[in-house]
């Protein structure tokens, strides 16, 4: 098992067998092919995508941000899809030059330092398991609309409720140990399933838009309509409604977390990291635009309880609206999938450089699989612990959600951050040629003002979500601890951090 750190360069064992260009240009970076390499371009696209899941996040927060924002919660749409194409573009760039896995902690750690690298990996990875374990609950906004057999604890199926909450865990619990097998069988298989899954997805959301937009209710100009917005006036509801679009545009770097298992990754990767937003951006956007227009009511509160839901079922007839809600079922599982195989890769990543406890374990690859075991193992479980919180308290896990997304946008902005470094000291070059001769993916001369924004954006987002708003984070209350938790969750990642980088130090090798 190669241990190498990210700044060292090992070649491939002279024995080994000769090596395909891809291969070759990953032993650039002192690492060995032992991933399975059987990815093309459109799986690549789709481990993006189905990462980012507009079926599954917009269902899932759709009643989040009509809640705080009303119809207008809407334009907070398209200001966050241009902010993250901002990111996307500076991450193109740098999977085209950076192919390997553990996307995050590699492209930080080569543009700064390994151990600014390693936090920004480990921030990373917290938020990818908690990720999982958010998108696992997205079930229960779905299933007991298709069929009351699928509310197995209690009658009521609201999430907020502790008979909704309950229920939540077990479905969750129940998808994480699928999604777990699926990434220990075969790449292929897991492959295969995600890009089966986008296609349905992609599919179901065209037919969403189209079925929801010819059974409008209102015309566009509602998005303009601000009454009933609370205290906080229009610039605050704009704010809380970017919370939806938020959960949704993040993991299209997941087509950067594959390219050890794609072909062509210099070339593939850039593209897909672009498409894979783009399209989910269009889409959802659509989606929450039609939800607002076919809705039969927007003041009767079913809209900020039971989201798109209701608009499906009720605008559309159950027949309809259940086999569409079939689809979303898809969706989240698939989303689930990816996202646990993205943080699979980037501990699979960080243990081959010995970064991790128990790394040898973690960074090793079943040979006939090419999968790595143990950090879906880890993930799954993890991710199903996190689970068991929502049986003691839906307001807890809520807190915990939002903090994984804050999490994510901090990991990125400490890429987007040393890239910006790099580029005023003239230390990022545009030059070099993929693996088909062309010239690398690059912003040329408009790279440090897109890179300029990008970092702007991500650390503005990273303060707006981590805001400790009471209406968001403690609804009910006298919880100063969950007004407060996204700040003391980070507190608490980077003192685990600390303090393990510290025992590390001081254990003889």
């Amino acid at each position: 098992m190669t241990t190498t750190s990210p700044s060292d360069v090992r070649p491939d064992p002279p024995h080994s067998p000769s090596p395909s260009s891809d291969d070759r240009s990953l032993a650039e970076f002192g690492y060995r092919q032992e991933l399975h390499r059987s990815l093309g371009r459109y799986a690549s696209f789709a481990a993006g995508f189905s990462f980012i899941s507009v079926l599954t996040t917009v269902f899932q927060f759709f009643a989040f941000g009509y809640s705080f924002g009303g119809p207008v919660f809407f334009w907070a749409w398209p200001a966050v899809l241009v902010g993250q194409l901002l990111v996307a573009a500076c991450f193109a760039e740098l999977a085209a030059r950076y192919p390997i896995s553990g996307a995050i902690y590699q492209w930080s750690s080569r543009l700064s330092t390994p151990t600014f690298g390693w936090f920004a990996g480990w921030i990373m990875v917290i938020g990818q398991i908690v990720v999982v374990a958010a998108a696992a609950l997205a079930l229960q906004m779905v299933l007991p609309a298709i069929w009351s057999g699928f509310q197995l604890v209690g009658t009521d199926p609201a999430p907020t409720s502790a008979d909704g909450a309950a229920n939540a865990a077990v479905l969750g619990v129940l998808l994480l140990v699928l999604t777990t097998l699926v990434n220990v069988v075969d790449n292929r298989v897991m492959s295969l399933i995600n890009r089966v899954g986008v296609t349905a997805e992609i599919i179901g959301a065209v037919l969403i838009i189209v079925l929801l937009l010819t059974h409008s209710e209102r015309t566009p100009s509602i998005t303009f309509h601000t009454e009933g917005i609370p205290q906080n006036g229009l610039f605050g509801a704009l704010l809380i409604g970017s919370f939806t679009a938020a959960y949704v545009m993040i993991g299209f770097d997941s087509a950067g977390e594959m390219s050890e298992e794609t072909h062509n990754p210099r070339r593939t990767a850039p593209r897909t990291i672009l498409t894979a937003l783009g399209a989910a951006g269009l889409l959802g956007g659509l989606i929450v635009l039609g939800g607002l227009l076919a809705a039969p009511s927007l003041t009767d509160g079913h809209l900020g309880v039971d989201g798109l839901s209701y608009v499906l079922t009720s605008s559309l007839g159950d027949g309809v609206g259940k086999v569409l809600l079939a689809d979303v079922v898809v969706a989240i599982a698939v989303a689930t999938l990816a996202i646990q195989t993205a943080a699979c890769r980037m501990l699979f990543s960080m243990a081959r450089d010995g970064q991790l406890p128990f790394a040898a374990r973690l960074a090793r690859v079943n040979p006939r699989t090419g999968m790595p075991t143990a950090p879906a193992l880890v993930v799954g479980a993890l991710a199903a612990a996190l689970l068991l919180l929502n049986f003691a308290s839906p307001e807890a896990f809520l807190a915990i959600g939002t903090t994984c997304i804050v999490m994510l946008y901090l990991a990125y902005a400490m890429v987007t951050g040393p890239l910006l470094v790099r580029r005023v000291k003239g230390e990022f070059t545009s030059s070099g040629t993929d693996e088909t001769g062309a010239r690398l993916f690059s912003l040329g001369r408009w790279g440090t003002p897109v890179n300029v924004l990008a970092l702007l954006y991500g650390l503005l987002m990273t303060v707006n979500l981590a805001w400790p708003r009471a209406e968001v984070y403690d609804p009910a209350g006298g919880h100063w601890y969950f007004q407060w938790f996204t700040v003391l969750f980070l507190a608490a990642t980077l003192a685990a951090g600390v303090a393990w980088r510290a025992l590390r130090r001081r254990t003889p090798a």
